[in-house]
């Protein structure tokens, strides 16, 4: 029997408080498990607001450990929908050791494993490396009830390494919870193609490894960021089947037919095709 994956990503903004954003996202959850939602993953960091525009200890407090009271709130609705959850949120895993994590709650409600964010930004206005230490697990793959999963967040999503290392790991579905979004003085002359370049890289993703792949972004203006949305479905063959638009909050919804997976990989044979003997300078900063 042919095996489809029902995946949902939830696209929404802050909604002010911790608790108000897991209400928030609950209400979402239920709209997508009502639509029959096997699989739904949450933005980046969904339960709060983004915490990196500005080097500021007191955004620590924004942190909570794994599992606490989001997660938990988690595992209840999964149980309770039979629903598989990736829920992305800022971790306090020891004193003075946080992470940007994501918690992939199985349908049973138990936590079925966390990836730590691997890749960590230092940009304007993403000052990540302040908060966040580098995920030390590398780039696991998380088996659930329904599927393999892939998880990265958001800086991840623009290394192919880190989704060859999930596909040879036999993700079917990579999935990259994001906060991405247009600095305020810098949308006129390069948001289409930041934007452009945000979607195309993870297609591509998609098309070198033959898997399904999902990115919910985040919407809405905080302080100086305006996060542009446009969370989307691709195919293994890299074609956007769903995607919502710049400034709605709203659920994408696609079928997942895993079976595609060998069917494209058998076209398209780049895993066949790899030189694994010939790639050790992948291993080195820089070839001189």
């Amino acid at each position: 029997m042919a095996r489809n994956v029902r995946l949902s990503v939830v696209q929404m903004r802050d909604a002010g408080s911790r608790d108000r954003c897991i209400e928030s996202a609950i209400t979402w959850i239920e709209k997508a498990a009502d639509d029959r939602a096997q699989v739904i993953c949450l933005q980046e960091l969904f339960n709060g607001p983004y915490p990196c525009q500005s080097e500021d200890h007191r955004m620590f407090d924004l942190a909570e450990p794994i599992p606490g009271p989001t997660v938990d709130a988690m595992c209840e609705i999964a149980a309770r929908r039979q629903v598989v959850i990736v829920a992305p949120l800022f971790e306090r895993r020891a004193p003075g050791v946080y992470h940007n994590s994501a918690a992939v709650i199985d349908a049973d409600g138990s936590i079925a494993g966390v990836y730590r964010k691997m890749h960590i930004p230092d940009d304007p206005l993403f000052y990540e490396k302040f908060y966040f230490t580098p995920g030390d697990n590398g780039f696991p793959t998380i088996r659930t009830r329904y599927a393999t999963l892939g998880i990265g967040i958001c800086w991840d999503q623009w290394f192919p390494e880190a989704a060859r290392l999930f596909a040879l790991a036999g993700a079917e579905i990579l999935l990259y919870p994001t906060a991405i979004g247009w600095i305020d003085e810098e949308k006129e002359e390069f948001g289409d193609g930041q934007q452009d370049a945000w979607v195309t890289t993870m297609r591509a993703h998609a098309i070198a490894n033959s898997v399904w792949l999902a990115a919910p972004n985040r919407v809405g203006v905080e302080q100086r960021l305006e996060f542009w949305g446009r969370s989307f479905i691709a195919s293994p063959r890299g074609e956007v089947v769903a995607q919502a638009d710049d400034a709605s909050q709203c659920v994408v919804t696609a079928d997942c037919a895993i079976d595609e997976i060998d069917v494209v990989r058998t076209h398209w044979p780049f895993l066949r095709d790899r030189r694994i003997d010939s790639y050790q300078g992948l291993l080195r900063r820089w070839i001189d």
